[in-house]
């Protein structure tokens, strides 16, 4: 058993799918399909029955590629409260632990409405997005034009 660590998790232990070797600089490790083994932890943290832990939490915004202000706009809270849950100075409350569950769920099974507003809303200035809202009909459907 391998106890791997790098992912930011105390418990997570590989039966398979790593290597052993040896470099000039020391013992090296290296380990099969990460991304997938990323994958499977999320997937894991999201659908265990126990509550997030502060580094469960810190692990799925990462593995989302969200930054802490992008998910504390998705709940509609302060990034402030995110980095104190990830801190473990305070507990996630029930709705934002679900819905941070299911946007992970979403990403991690490629739902690609769930990925697709993950992207539109990761990003680090909303005083950089335009103030106006600007709508086309077109084909009897009403659409953003920017």
């Amino acid at each position: 058993m391998h106890h791997y660590t790098m992912c930011g998790l105390d418990n997570v232990w590989l039966s398979n799918g790593y290597r052993y070797g040896e470099s000039p600089y020391g013992p090296t490790v290296a380990i099969a399909d990460v991304p997938g083994l990323y994958k499977a932890i999320a997937m894991t943290l999201a659908t265990q029955a126990s509550p997030l832990s502060g580094p469960e939490i810190r692990f799925l915004r990462k593995h989302m590629e969200m930054s802490q202000e992008s998910l504390a706009s998705v709940i509609g809270i302060g990034a402030q409260s995110v980095a104190m849950w990830e801190k473990g100075r305070g507990a996630i409350p029930i709705p934002s632990e679900k819905l941070l569950r299911m946007m992970a769920l979403g990403f991690c099974n490629g739902h690609a409405t769930i990925r697709k507003a993950i992207g539109e809303i990761n990003f680090e200035d909303a005083a950089e997005h335009a103030k106006r809202l600007v709508f086309r009909e077109q084909e009897k459907k009403w659409r953003s034009v920017g």
